[in-house]
């Protein structure tokens, strides 16, 4: 059983002390070929490709300039340990013991625009190439032309390692638009988190960002590897709806949360 998640637009770049062990992302050569493309764009036309403010595109021109192979930890982190968004406040992986780190290795996949797929441990340079962008290459018209089937066919090889071959998609749209579902060794698992309030369900982007991060961990710490250990996921008041889930989507609904700071 392996696990998607989507990256995240904000980074935390400080040293980390939790671990020494990394390991290399496998299309290193590919994110090289994106990044020599990226390289030769003014700050205005990265502006205008990925609709970012000028203070952005300044730092995201920077970052491509400055991006340079081999990577080691002082150059590059871990990009479980970068990544910074929702979704990674949910998952919380600065607080993996060795343990935790060790089966999220083979359990735990991050897609992403420059990279493809990362592994937990795999040193990233900073960067932001959200996988929706038109960026013309060769392959096409887009990073999902650029891609094509290579994320599918990793993804692939590390299910064919595992007893239970599923994959969870805890991934955005806009991410697992990268995995070709048909081309998969196994199936395709994807829970849904939902908020109730006036007696109606809705999914809140927010919460369900935090939530993927939260199974990830619940996860990870949990030492989850088969597909009907998942109804058992409950924290932050989830709770698995039967009657609203198939075998392909998991439905969690809760009470709506009050607004921050109110009760």
């Amino acid at each position: 059983m392996l696990t998607v998640l989507s990256p995240a637009k904000s980074l935390n770049l400080e040293p980390q002390k939790q671990t020494s062990k990394f390991s290399t992302p496998e299309f290193l050569d590919e994110a090289e070929t994106l990044i020599k493309k990226l390289r030769r764009m003014s700050k205005k036309s990265l502006r205008e490709l990925m609709g970012i403010s000028e203070d952005l595109a300044a730092l995201n021109h920077e970052r491509f300039n400055q991006w340079s192979r081999p990577f080691s930890t002082e150059n590059a982190k871990q990009a479980a340990l970068m990544f910074n968004g929702d979704v990674y406040q949910g998952l919380q992986a600065d607080q993996f013991k060795a343990r935790d780190l060790a089966f999220a290795q083979d359990h735990l996949r991050i897609l992403s625009g420059l990279y493809g797929v990362l592994r937990p441990l795999d040193l990233m340079q900073a960067y932001r190439l959200e996988m929706g962008t038109s960026l013309s290459t060769r392959s096409g018209n887009s990073l999902y032309d650029f891609w094509g089937d290579k994320i599918t066919r990793s993804l692939n090889r590390e299910l064919e390692t595992h007893k239970h071959q599923e994959l969870i998609n805890l991934a955005s749209n806009e991410y697992f638009r990268s995995v070709k579902p048909r081309l998969l060794a196994g199936s395709v698992i994807t829970p849904v988190f939902k908020e109730i309030k006036d007696g109606k369900s809705r999914t809140i982007a927010l919460f369900a960002k935090q939530a993927r991060g939260r199974m990830a961990a619940w996860i990870i710490q949990n030492r989850i590897d088969q597909p009907n250990q998942l109804s058992d996921f409950n924290l932050d008041g989830y709770e698995f709806q039967a009657d609203d889930s198939t075998s392909a989507k998991l439905t969690f609904s809760r009470p709506q949360p009050p607004p921050v700071g109110k009760k």
